[in-house]
């Protein structure tokens, strides 16, 4: 875990202090990225059963949920289900009231200028699998797009050695009205949902967070002609926490292990105003760490670890600005006094009872979020994610003889004589 004075340090060692980790922007992985973007775009179907053979070690199965969501529920524990429960109640609540209204401005007499909103069509989901299948995911994705009304949803996730589907992911997929689910993983099944292979047809916008390899892929399709929107640079996860003095060093520590756990490529940060506090996580974090199942994944990332000491907490929110995480806890007395200062992050975590942990699973929000400095211009999942705004315009004619001279007039001084001639027909209709 790397420190630092943050007054201490120039311009260049500051945004080489918080430099995300070097593997998520690593040539290779981009490069073999596009391959398999281009061979499943022109492959189709039997060009993504041979990718995802060769990395999952199945062909795609589009598999129903009914059953496998049967057995979780009959593996699972009653206060497991009512901890999944809560999730979906609070989620589901958090979501239906944050959809927007319609809106109507008479910017003139007789000139309405509306702006409508409606659900995107055909959203694909990924939903990370692997060692630990994030079926938490499948809900803060499909939830909020439910919400919004979206038309059809198509569920990726990796499948398990086997080659099944994870009965925790078919039971989230229960939960959200979802009746099957693919099991096609990584780079090949982004770019099946992108332009479409076999059954799979193509997305209007894809949503989801997942590896360097996911990220890299959606950030690839999009950019392609015809390709999909997508919900936001969402990779490997990041946390940082800014902690005043009296922060307890095991919550801090237990805090940040709980996001370094996630992935090697993860990265974890703290900004501190005391130096005795920094060393108290650090010792924290090291005795913490050894006994957590996936240590050597924790120790991993916390190789680019990151403890910074500040002057005074505000100084601690231009550190958590220039970084922009994906989540910010605010581990201080009074963080109502902070938060006017944050302009860069996913999520806050507000006072010392907000856990990241519970954005994580069940306070209500998405805990699909920006990553990589993307929160500088990118919002976390919301019902808006799977909306799209129309404006419509309504003119009278009292409005027509008000506008249309002055619309002719500025497509003159453009240059553009047809679009004046348009507003000039207008204009001799109504005073004819």
């Amino acid at each position: 875990m790397k420190q630092a004075v943050w007054s201490n340090l120039s311009p260049a060692e500051r945004t080489t202090l918080l430099a995300r980790p070097g593997g998520r922007s690593d040539e290779a992985l981009k490069a073999r990225v596009g391959a398999i973007v281009a061979d499943v775009r022109a492959g189709g179907w039997d060009a993504l059963c041979r990718v995802a053979e060769s990395i999952d070690g199945a062909p795609p199965f589009l598999v129903p949920v009914a059953a496998p969501a049967a057995e979780a529920r009959r593996q699972l524990s009653d206060e497991q289900l009512a901890a999944i429960e809560l999730a979906v109640a609070n989620i589901r609540a958090f979501h239906s009231k944050s959809r927007p209204a319609d809106l109507t401005v008479e910017t003139m007499p007789g000139l309405a200028v509306r702006k409508l909103w409606r659900p995107i069509d055909r959203v694909g989901l990924y939903v990370p699998g692997g060692a630990t299948p994030l079926f938490s995911t499948l809900l803060m994705l499909a939830l909020p797009a439910r919400a919004a009304g979206v038309r059809e949803l198509l569920v990726v996730t990796p499948p398990r050695t086997d080659g099944s589907l994870d009965p925790l992911v078919a039971l989230a997929a229960d939960y959200c009205g979802i009746e099957a689910v693919w099991t096609v993983g990584g780079a090949q099944a982004v770019a099946a949902l992108a332009f479409g292979a076999g059954p799979i047809p193509r997305c209007d916008k894809i949503c989801g967070p997942g590896n360097a390899w996911v990220a890299e892929a959606k950030t690839q399709v999009s950019a392609l002609p015809g390709g999909p929107g997508i919900d936001m640079p969402a990779g490997p996860s990041e946390l940082m926490v800014i902690a005043d003095d009296e922060a307890d060093p095991a919550v801090v520590a237990a805090d940040l292990l709980s996001q370094a756990e996630h992935d090697p490529q993860a990265q974890v940060l703290l900004a501190a105003t005391s130096a005795d506090l920094l060393a108290a996580v650090q010792r924290e974090v090291a005795r913490q760490v050894a006994d957590l199942p996936r240590r050597s994944i924790a120790e991993r990332s916390l190789e680019a670890a990151r403890l910074i000491l500040c002057n005074s907490l505000a100084e601690a929110t231009d550190v958590a600005n220039a970084y922009a995480a994906e989540h910010l806890s605010l581990n201080v007395a009074d963080p109502a006094a902070l938060l006017p200062l944050i302009r860069n992050a996913g999520s806050i975590f507000a006072g010392r009872r907000a856990a990241e942990t519970f954005g994580d699973y069940c306070a209500g929000s998405s805990h699909v979020l920006p990553t990589d400095g993307a929160a500088r211009a990118w919002s976390g999942v919301s019902v808006l994610t799977f909306m799209k705004a129309m404006t419509v315009q309504e003119v009278t004619e009292e409005a027509t003889r008000a506008i249309a001279p002055a619309a002719a007039a500025l497509a003159r001084l453009e240059g553009l004589e047809a679009h004046a001639r348009a507003a000039d027909a207008r204009l001799a209709k109504v005073v004819a």
